[in-house]
């Protein structure tokens, strides 16, 4: 179905009278719709969950609501002693009292609240944004320790599961349409040979939870610095939002992702690939913020496994890069075509900066 047409069934004053895509984000249809009732207009967040991505994604919602109620109590809760107005996304119901409308094939459409003033940017802006997207993720894992894992369904199964993740790369490998492809091109060679070489430290949170050194924790599940809300008036970091993936999960993968994500200004899609590095300064503030929320999680026996978090997850994500690329670009979305190829060796060039820093970047997660 049509966004606008979507957009009409939920619950808000008005009518649609504005529908446009918004955001630049991967996976999700995401667009903005201005409601008019009069004079008077309200924007809102209509973002289509596709089944593709998320095989059950009336567990997302499930999540989404349970986050929700948890938060807003917390919020209330907490008001009084906070330097900031903490905001997250809340649901808009449909006209008929539900959290979402199901299409036939699977996919469903969901509203939520626009939150005002606010602001995302996909590449670090400076130091001092650094340290505010710290403190969001901190403040975030600080506010979600009382909510029981239990209590939330897998909504994106397998998702930060590194042995599940190398599994079906090397499945992909075995396949014909794969082994055409890598004769072509000297680029997958070698990205191959990158991983291939660096096995172990990708499977070592997985191995961590193995031998019971680390726990699992509810978890933002992508809390890069593009899902972190900068208020434009202060600079403050707000809260987060791109809640699909909250689960039960380790918050050192959330910790390694967002500083893969924000410690690299030259992001994602480097205008060349050797502008890709891990930048220590950033690194400083963004754990100086975290710390101020959250400075319990660095300070505990698995806070030692910092660094190998982020050197796992600037792996893991180029690994699913390339498996994509390999697959013919099925799940992230692409702008040309290798564009999933370009992402996956700019992740190794991140790795690489890791790799030379490591005793930085050990000293500066253990506060020394």
């Amino acid at each position: 179905m049509r966004a606008d047409l979507i957009a009409s069934e939920f619950s808000l004053p008005g009518l649609p009278v504005a529908v446009r895509p918004f955001g630049s984000g991967n996976i999700n249809d995401t667009y903005l719709a201005i409601f008019r009732d009069g004079r008077n207009e309200q924007p809102a967040i209509i973002q289509k969950i596709r089944r593709k991505i998320f095989p059950e994604p009336a567990a997302v919602m499930h999540n989404l609501r349970v986050l929700s109620e948890h938060l807003q109590k917390s919020l209330v809760a907490n008001a009084a002693e906070s330097d900031r107005a903490w905001r997250f996304p809340e649901i808009i119901k449909t006209k008929s009292g539900k959290d979402f409308i199901a299409e036939s094939e699977g996919d469903i459409w969901r509203a939520l609240t626009f939150i005002p003033g606010a602001q995302t940017f996909e590449t670090v802006q400076g130091l001092g944004h650094a340290f505010e997207v710290g403190r969001a993720l901190g403040y975030f894992h600080r506010q979600t320790e009382t909510l029981p894992t239990a209590q939330l369904k897998e909504a994106l199964p397998g998702f930060h599961h590194a042995p599940r993740y190398l599994a079906d790369f090397e499945s992909t490998l075995k396949q014909s349409g794969t082994q055409a492809l890598l004769r072509a091109s000297t680029s997958a060679r070698s990205a191959i040979d990158f991983i291939m070489a660096r096995k172990a430290a990708l499977l070592t949170l997985s191995t961590a939870i193995e031998q019971g050194k680390l726990k699992l924790s509810v978890t933002h599940g992508d809390p890069k610095s593009g899902n972190v809300m900068i208020d434009k008036q202060t600079g403050h970091g707000i809260g987060l939002i791109d809640l699909d993936t909250v689960q039960a999960g380790l918050r050192e993968h959330d910790i390694g992702d967002a500083v893969r994500s924000l410690c690299n200004p030259a992001g994602e899609d480097p205008i060349q690939l050797g502008d890709a590095g891990l930048d220590l300064e950033l690194l400083k503030a963004f754990i100086n913020g975290y710390r101020i929320e959250s400075s319990m999680m660095l300070a505990r026996p698995e806070g030692g496994f910092a660094y190998d978090a982020i050197l796992g997850m600037t792996l893991e994500l180029g690994l699913r890069f390339l498996t994509d690329h390999l697959n013919g670009d099925r799940y992230f979305k692409v702008r040309h075509p290798g564009h999933n190829l370009y992402r996956a060796q700019a992740q190794f060039k991140l790795v690489e900066s890791i790799e030379r820093q490591e005793r930085e970047i050990r000293e500066i997660v253990q506060g020394i």
